[in-house]
């Protein structure tokens, strides 16, 4: 491999985009508010869809260069660019600083809704990578307002709502997995997790598991509630959304499996990606989705 294709390799790892899966988020909105077929909405969703993957990575860019030290900690996030030495911190500000003007740039396009939701979700980002990740639970927390605030674009560039539903999901799910990422690097780091990061500390894996678990079953409990509900099946004009729920049962316990008997809670996209039946239920369920909506 050449040094010029080795640089452009860094510089895409730089940018993380096995990590924009989480970005999917965005499109819950078109999908849940039966307007996935209008090609205005649909445009404007695929539109924020990319606004939001490029604020995420320039958000990414600065948690590397803040935590730059701290992952040389770190068994597998020293082998990131910055980390490693093959980018040089001022240079990554510069690519994050230029992803920002693009991600403020084309969401003005859609209008300031969505340039409100791309900045809080920035400050959010940043607030998290200099204050929130150093106290114990509100980092989680603000990892999940951050999956909110994704799907809000979502919702902006679709002209829908924001349902207590899609809110109390996504908000729910979110927190799961940001547990299960501290969970797994409390157990591979284990007495480094402190020089890593310090907020592990404070961390102790019995709560961890008894969280993981209760949230688990408040995602897939929230969700079948969804499917039942009537209003929702007077406004979505079907009463078999329930027939999804099995999937996203499936889904969690999965994840739950591969989180205890696989130890892969530190990177979902990773498990997403990386495991053939959790990757099974998703279509599935989506299948299944875009069939009782739309067919």
């Amino acid at each position: 491999m050449t040094a010029a294709a080795r640089a452009l390799g860094d510089w895409i790892a730089l940018l993380r985009p096995s990590q924009w899966v989480k970005n999917g988020f965005v499109m819950a909105a078109v999908v849940f508010s039966l307007r996935l077929l209008q090609p205005e909405p649909l445009l404007r969703s695929l539109v924020a869809l990319v606004v939001v993957c490029a604020a995420s990575s320039a958000a990414y860019i600065l948690n590397d260069v803040v935590d730059a030290e701290r992952d040389r900690c770190h068994p597998e996030k020293i082998r990131r660019p910055v980390a490693a030495g093959r980018i040089q911190p001022a240079a990554a500000c510069v690519a994050a600083t230029a992803l920002t003007v693009f991600a403020l740039g084309a969401g003005a396009a859609l209008g300031w809704h969505l340039v409100a939701c791309v900045v809080a979700f920035l400050a959010l980002q940043g607030l998290y990578s200099t204050r929130f990740k150093h106290v114990v639970v509100l980092d989680v927390t603000a990892i999940a307002g951050g999956f909110v605030l994704r799907t809000e674009a979502g919702v902006v560039a679709a002209g829908a709502h924001m349902s207590r539903w899609l809110f109390l999901t996504t908000f729910l799910l979110a927190l799961l997995l940001a547990l299960a990422k501290r969970r797994h690097e409390l157990l591979l780091l284990g007495e480094r997790a402190r020089s890593h990061r310090g907020v592990l500390e404070q961390y102790r894996t019995i709560p961890l598991d008894l969280l993981i678990v209760a949230l688990a079953a408040g995602v897939a409990g929230v969700y079948i509630q969804y499917t039942l509900s009537a209003d929702v099946a007077a406004r979505l004009g079907t009463s078999r959304l329930y027939l999804t729920s099995p999937f996203v049962v499936f889904g969690v316990f999965r994840y739950l499996f591969l989180i205890y008997g696989c130890e892969q809670g530190g990177d979902p996209t990773g498990a997403l990606l990386g495991d053939r039946p959790l990757q099974v239920a998703v279509a599935l369920w989506a299948a299944a989705v875009i069939a009782l909506l739309y067919g």
